[in-house]
């Protein structure tokens, strides 16, 4: 059934409303993470054994680092990934 108190109301005010926003906007920035460290992993054909020497860390946590479902990424591990492929993590509060 149709709920007329949303109808015409955007996607971030419904999230807002169900108190689900901030978790929903995490989520995407974790996904987008993941998806930009293994596209510059694929550029510099880096292998996850290689990505993990590099981070001082195990191939497993580099494995939970690009499951875009997994919600352990610090972030110490996004510096250290960050750094293990020539690049800084910027962080901003907007």
């Amino acid at each position: 059934m149709l709920n007329e108190k949303h109808l015409g109301s955007s996607l971030d005010d419904f999230l807002e409303e169900e108190g689900r926003l901030a978790e929903a906007e995490a989520v995407a920035v974790k996904r987008v993470l993941a998806y930009q460290i293994a596209k510059l992993m694929e550029e510099q054909q880096l292998s996850k054994a290689e990505m993990a020497r590099r981070m001082s860390t195990s191939r497993a946590a580099v494995d939970r680092l690009l499951d875009f479902d997994s919600e352990s990424a610090t972030l110490a591990t996004l510096e250290k990934a960050a750094a293990a492929l020539g690049r800084r993590l910027q962080i901003a509060l907007v």
